[in-house]
């Protein structure tokens, strides 16, 4: 299959591991724990995904809505890490229709390590972790209320908070299984499928064979 490798963070160009560095390299933001996706969907690429997550110290939730909603298919799976550290980060997208204008919509599930910035350059917010976003969020009068959101996620409860991203997109970060959890969903107004009793399932607790997969999500290729 067509891997393609990025950095996390900015979606530049990363330099493998050399005589001279042990690390994948970014022009732009030093070292980093490359963003590894497929060029397509499918059973197969889920299940390589979860081999690399499995091989890893820690094993890193792969979220996926489920069931999932009607009309929506995965349309993306992705990894970031190395053979130094293993699976720091796994990404999902996926599409449907969105819920309140019947457009076209995406929605992008990120689990990660502390500093890895790949679910922040999903959001399209500033740094490697949303725990700055995240206060200004809670620190709001409006917050006072409760989060912005609630969801399961592996049967437990979470809360989802919207933190500040550019307009063209809606971005809610939480964390579950003691990482971060980030869903950013397109258009702005798509996040309102997160009202909708959205239940998250970990692809490495069993993949249900009636997952329905699409055409490649064009938001894990560097559009975001």
């Amino acid at each position: 299959m067509g891997v393609t490798v990025s950095c996390p963070r900015c979606a530049g160009q990363v330099r493998k591991p050399d005589l001279m560095h042990s690390a994948w390299r970014c022009d732009n933001c030093g070292d980093v724990s490359p963003f590894h996706v497929a060029e397509h969907i499918s059973a197969e690429i889920v299940g390589a995904v979860l081999r690399e997550s499995a091989a890893s110290a820690e094993r890193i939730p792969l979220w996926c809505p489920w069931p999932l909603p009607s009309g929506w298919m995965v349309t993306g799976a992705g990894w970031s890490g190395d053979d130094r550290f293993g699976v720091r980060a796994t990404v999902l997208a996926c599409s449907g229709p969105e819920p309140l204008g019947g457009g076209p919509a995406d929605l992008v599930l990120v689990a990660e390590q502390p500093g890895v910035g790949l679910g922040t350059r999903f959001a399209g917010i500033p740094g490697l972790d949303p725990g700055h976003l995240l206060a200004e969020a809670l620190a709001d009068p409006g917050s006072h209320t409760g989060p912005h959101a609630k969801i399961k996620a592996a049967g437990h409860p979470t809360p989802l908070w919207c933190v500040k991203s550019p307009e063209d997109r809606s971005a809610y970060v939480s964390e579950a299984k003691g990482m971060w959890l980030y869903a950013v969903a397109w258009p702005a107004s798509a996040g309102y499928l997160l009202a909708e009793h959205v239940v998250l399932h970990d692809l490495s607790e069993g993949v249900p064979p009636e997952l329905v997969f699409g055409a490649p999500s064009p938001y894990l290729h560097g559009r975001a």
